[in-house]
């Protein structure tokens, strides 16, 4: 079933409604609570331009949001987008919502010019690798990614 969530794209206007979703977000990762440096972060990504947010709403409640960071490609000579961060509330889940989010984010990055769009996520997160591959995206079974830890 397919709800009729609205989704748009914010402002910094729309912080407080996101602060509670970043926040849960960053819970199902394991990450302490903490609204106030939701609500620092994002306004210091929203401020400096250097993030686009898609809010889903319905009926006039916040229920996921998705955030890009552009960047780019060398290969291609072009921008991309990192679909960073994707998050729907338990009850907006299995709906299409998502999607929709998905959806509006690759709308965006297509009319930005962008040549494509990479994403990562949990190894265990077995619903959102259904999502993702529903709407188009493939794995990539040729490149391993390696992070460094810069904070220990």
């Amino acid at each position: 079933m397919d709800r009729q969530a609205l989704v748009r794209r914010v402002s910094r206007a729309d912080i407080d409604a996101l602060v509670p979703l970043f926040d849960a977000y960053r819970q199902f990762y394991g990450q302490p609570s903490d609204p106030a440096l939701a609500f620092k972060f994002l306004d210091a990504r929203l401020s400096a331009d250097e993030s686009v947010v898609f809010l889903a709403e319905e009926d006039g409640g916040a229920v996921g949001f998705a955030q890009l960071y552009p960047s780019f490609s060398s290969l291609t000579a072009k921008r991309i987008f990192i679909l960073n961060d994707l998050f729907v509330v338990e009850p907006a889940r299995r709906v299409g919502t998502g999607r929709k989010l998905i959806d509006a984010a690759a709308k965006f990055a297509r009319a930005s010019g962008a040549a494509g769009m990479i994403l990562s996520t949990a190894a265990g997160n077995r619903i959102a690798h259904a999502v993702y591959e529903a709407a188009g995206w493939k794995r990539d079974d040729a490149f391993f990614v390696y992070t460094l830890n810069l904070e220990d």
